[in-house]
């Protein structure tokens, strides 16, 4: 079975009211985020992915959940890291248009009908914090 880890951000208006969401062609909604590439850590991923698929330049806050799966029809063992991000900079927009099909700001309720896996819903996980460090040896 192979290991994948998947990075994904929590990024929210400034309120903390709304969270920015992206639909991808052929799926449905969710956090912006994407598969970590050989060589790069969690950071440098999650940073990767949201630039390329909204325009925003940001930094890791913290981590904010932990999700594992299984997807036998894949063969695969999936470990979701999903970090709350700030944005340092950048004009949100849809930066491919042929792998993003719509960026959206959603309130929490909207958001737990699209991602109804994290227990306690998205808002929650503004109160969940463990800290990331990458060990350089």
């Amino acid at each position: 079975m192979k290991r994948v880890d998947v990075v994904y951000g929590l990024i929210t208006d400034r309120n903390e009211e709304n969270i920015l969401m992206v639909k991808n062609k052929g799926a449905g909604w969710t956090l912006p985020g994407g598969t970590v590439e050989p060589g790069e850590t969690l950071e440098q991923a999650i940073r990767r992915e949201i630039q390329e698929e909204t325009g925003l330049i940001t930094e890791v806050e913290r981590v904010v959940a932990l999700n594992e799966a299984f997807f036998t029809h894949k063969d695969s063992q999936v470990l979701f890291v999903t970090f709350k991000m700030n944005v340092l900079n950048g004009e949100c927009s849809i930066q491919y248009p042929d792998e993003i099909e719509e960026l959206k700001w959603v309130d929490y309720q909207t958001a737990n009908k699209w991602m109804p896996y994290h227990r306690g819903g998205i808002k929650s996980l503004l109160n969940s914090a463990a800290p990331y460090t990458f060990q350089n040896n």
